[in-house]
């Protein structure tokens, strides 16, 4: 390894929190990585990092060669992409991270088009329902269903957020049909819960009405996972709240109905972005989100689960 690469991989031990974290994310050994990084303080001639069994933490030398390995990593990203500016086709590595239920089928079906059409292409695809470090993990591209905070990010926008409360038939038959939101969230609720991140407050307003209500929800059973929801709505333990693109049927094969549907949801409520960390798009990112797009369609297929989606909740 040459310093530059030394200090990327610095970066990494950074970003990741350990050693073992930083091997793992680049198919190291973690005794490469730590020989690696004591050349990087050697060669320096300071000590970058505190270490102790459990943690790491920034020397004062430290930190201000961190923010220059940002530089030059950041630098080297630019040279790649002006390289890619003359590519006549996407060609190259392209590392992806999306939230789970949309890497199925929607995800998948665009990598099978985009790989087909451009077979000098690699993709490693991570669906991981968790908020990922882009730059941090090394993703060139992130979907998610909220536009990111951190403003060094891009986000393009691929669809709006449309949101449907989903209930079985038995459920109905057992629990009645909710006419209002305080009748609603009377009943059992399957929510969707994930690290810090839990579904349990539903805010609507009565169709023709402008005031907004706000209620807690009741969720008898809260999982991480959408397939877990849409199981346990189907078999009945409660209500749910989702959004279309994570339907991969239409409701009726389902044994689902929409329920609620003369209330709206706020109309801010969100959108599937496709996030990446520069300004100066690759053809290979440019390439593979115009991909998605054109799977996804305009509208979006996943409206066409919902019959008659477009004159409910409004």
């Amino acid at each position: 390894m040459d310093i530059a690469t030394r200090l990327d991989l610095f970066l990494d031990i950074v970003y990741q929190g350990s050693f073992a974290k930083a091997a793992e994310l680049r198919h190291m050994d973690r005794a490469v990585v730590t020989k690696q990084f004591k050349i990087l303080e050697e060669t320096l001639g300071v000590r970058l990092l505190n270490r102790t069994m459990r943690s790491l933490s920034l020397t004062d030398a430290g930190r201000e060669i961190l923010e220059q390995a940002k530089v030059i990593r950041n630098e080297l990203s630019k040279t790649q992409r002006l390289a890619e500016t003359f590519h006549t086709e996407p060609r190259g590595l392209l590392r992806i991270t999306s939230y789970v239920s949309f890497g199925h089928p929607y995800l998948q079906n665009a990598i099978n088009i985009f790989m087909k059409k451009y077979p000098e292409t690699y993709i490693e695809l991570s669906l991981d329902d968790r908020l990922t470090d882009i730059i941090g993990e090394k993703f060139d591209i992130a979907f998610r269903l909220n536009s990111p905070k951190d403003s060094t990010n891009i986000a393009k926008k691929l669809a709006p957020t449309k949101l449907v409360i989903l209930a079985s038939e038995n459920f109905l038959q057992e629990h009645g049909n909710p006419k209002t939101l305080k009748e609603l969230v009377s009943l059992p609720a399957i929510t969707y819960s994930n690290g810090p991140f839990t579904f349990d407050k539903l805010e609507m307003a009565a169709s023709g009405q402008s005031k907004m209500e706000k209620y807690s929800i009741n969720g008898r059973f809260k999982a991480n996972s959408v397939d877990s929801l849409i199981s346990a709505t189907q078999a009945g333990l409660g209500y749910s709240i989702a959004d279309l693109s994570v339907l991969k049927s239409h409701l009726n094969d389902l044994g689902l109905v929409p329920i609620l549907q003369n209330y709206r949801f706020p109309s801010d409520f969100g959108a599937l972005y496709a996030v990446y960390p520069h300004r100066n798009q690759t053809p290979l990112v440019k390439k593979f989100i115009e991909t998605v797009q054109d799977v996804i369609g305009t509208p979006p297929v996943w409206e066409a689960y919902v019959e008659n989606y477009s004159s409910m909740y409004v």
